[in-house]
């Protein structure tokens, strides 16, 4: 099944006081952090919904392999109207769909991987009594929560898309950590130094130079979407000269055209992937995620009884 994300960091962060986003929690920001979470637990597609300091942000995850989108409207609106402008683009995109604020970046991977073979239709991770975050959502069901009129958000849209919320658990407390305030964030540190380690797997292809990876396949995909190499840099944080020098060498280095450019409608070049293209675009995906699952598993095998089974106790 195809599984994607999204993320809302379109807010002010106005109780916080400083940007949410870009604080930072060990090495990485609050950002980074769930957007390398999300990867890591299946998400093959990650789309985040912008808004207040946006180019900052996005400038700031470029290289991630995510698809950003913008709510112009942010100061008007909330996080439902953020919401929507994600689960959108993502409807015919993949089978299910991982839905997060930014500001809570805790949850692990594991409990992705709760969700995700839950089987469930809608489900949220819940730890002790308290649900949390990410909510696991259907596409099938992203048409009625987008339907939804009412006025309690997306709390209401889910009471009211016709199909019972799944309730999974979890030992994860970071489902519950968010970072509103600077009292929040305060325990999100602290929380954050007891956490469990944890693997974490990028998959480049090589010859004497790494050739292709998780940004270029973004990239690969977006142009696919919109028929443009030039959106699809846009849309990715990567520059126009970047994209196409990233496509020229990896068409050489494996000497097979990937993309394929034809003259459109007022004079715009239209692009699209050749079925090579779109067999090495599949095929990276596939292989990513089955090195992810073994990394995993691995990580088990090997330190399970070092970090005490990865659970930690209040």
């Amino acid at each position: 099944m195809r599984t994607g994300a999204v993320i809302v960091a379109a807010g002010m962060s106005s109780r916080m006081g400083d940007f949410k986003p870009m604080l930072t929690i060990g090495s990485i920001s609050i950002a980074q952090r769930v957007v390398a979470t999300l990867q890591q637990g299946g998400a093959e597609q990650i789309v985040m919904v912008t808004g207040f300091n946006a180019t900052a942000l996005e400038r700031h995850l470029a290289g991630h392999g995510i698809v950003f989108l913008r709510n112009e409207n942010y100061q008007t609106t909330n996080m439902f109207d953020s919401a929507a402008i994600g689960l959108e683009y993502m409807r015919d995109k993949a089978d299910r769909v991982l839905f997060t604020p930014v500001d809570i970046p805790l949850f692990t991977a594991a409990t992705v991987s709760a969700l995700l073979s839950s089987g469930k239709k809608l489900a949220v991770p819940v730890c002790g009594d308290e649900t949390g975050h990410p909510i696991l959502i259907s596409s099938e069901l992203i048409g009625k929560i987008l339907s939804y009129e009412g006025d309690e958000g997306l709390r209401g849209a889910l009471e009211h898309c016709g199909t019972p919320v799944s309730r999974i658990p979890v030992t994860d407390r970071g489902i519950l950590h968010d970072a509103d305030t600077p009292e929040d964030y305060a325990a999100l540190l602290r929380y954050h130094n007891e956490q469990m380690v944890r693997p974490f797997v990028s998959v480049s292809l090589c010859r004497e130079k790494p050739f292709f990876d998780n940004a270029l396949a973004m990239l690969f995909s977006q142009v696919e979407e919109t028929g443009s190499v030039r959106r699809a840099c846009a849309r990715v944080q990567m520059s126009y000269s970047s994209g196409w020098n990233a496509i020229r060498r990896l068409e050489s280095q494996l000497n097979m055209p990937l993309i394929e450019r034809h003259q459109g409608g007022s004079r715009e070049q239209r692009s699209r992937l050749t079925e090579e293209g779109r067999m090495l675009l599949d095929l990276y995906r596939q292989y990513s995620q089955a090195v992810s699952d073994e990394a995993n598993r691995l990580f088990g095998e090997y330190f399970d009884s070092f970090f005490h089974n990865g659970e930690q106790t209040e």
